[in-house]
């Protein structure tokens, strides 16, 4: 099933998450004007690589990956798929954060999903890159945020739209993140292309952590705090 959009409105315009595909357009863009060997450099230099940054645990400069490496994607179908997953849900959960709790709350979910998928495999050698992880943390936050949406979805091939409640949507995309990152398991490749555990505890830690980040008091007027 595609994701389309959803019925909620938000009331506020969405900045941060303008900004954050923006970002996100923007980096992808540089990697397409660079050779190859500049590209593979810079994913080496900000993509998040678990072994390396166990062995540098004291070293403050290993934490930056940790946040660089959700901004840097491997393909134009890799960043078109994370970026349209947040238009469809970031505007909303935005609006109820407000600008600069919604971009706390956005770089904690990614770091979080980050660091599951390190601990699934310690001794990985892979650069982890791309958005997935924090905009799950924000599929999570909007799966308990927004009970009574829906987002309407088509299935590729068949040409048909169908209206399926947000909850619905969402629990069957995180039950195949979960049957995937057991499936891979199982199979020994969990040094593989898609970081299923980032998705499943990057969506968990938006489950669990989105009130905190709510404003107090959620009125037509914009506030950014």
């Amino acid at each position: 099933m595609i994701p389309l959009r959803d019925t909620v409105r938000s009331r506020n315009t969405p900045i941060v998450t303008f900004i954050i595909i923006a970002i996100n357009i923007f980096v992808f863009a540089y990697q397409s004007m660079m050779p190859r060997e500049i590209v593979a450099e810079m994913i080496f230099n900000y993509g998040f690589i678990p072994v390396r940054f166990i062995d540098n645990l004291f070293n403050p400069f290993a934490y930056i990956p940790l946040f660089t490496n959700i901004f840097i994607h491997g393909s134009l179908i890799h960043l078109l798929g994370n970026m349209w997953s947040l238009w469809i849900f970031g505007d909303n959960v935005e609006d109820r954060m407000g600008p600069i709790r919604f971009t706390l709350f956005y770089l904690l979910t990614g770091v979080i999903a980050t660091t599951f998928h390190m601990l699934s495999d310690l001794s990985s050698y892979v650069p982890v890159i791309g958005a997935s992880g924090a905009i799950a943390g924000v599929m999570g936050a909007y799966f308990l945020m927004f009970k009574n949406s829906r987002v309407l979805t088509i299935i590729p091939f068949f040409p048909f739209f169908f209206p399926i409640p947000a909850q619905i949507f969402l629990i069957i995309w995180f039950l195949t993140q979960v049957s995937s990152g057991i499936s891979s398991g199982l199979a020994g490749s969990l040094s593989q292309n898609i970081a299923w555990w980032a998705h499943i505890f990057g969506f968990l830690g938006g489950v669990f952590l989105h009130k905190i980040f709510l404003r107090r008091n959620y009125t037509n007027r914009r506030s950014i705090f």
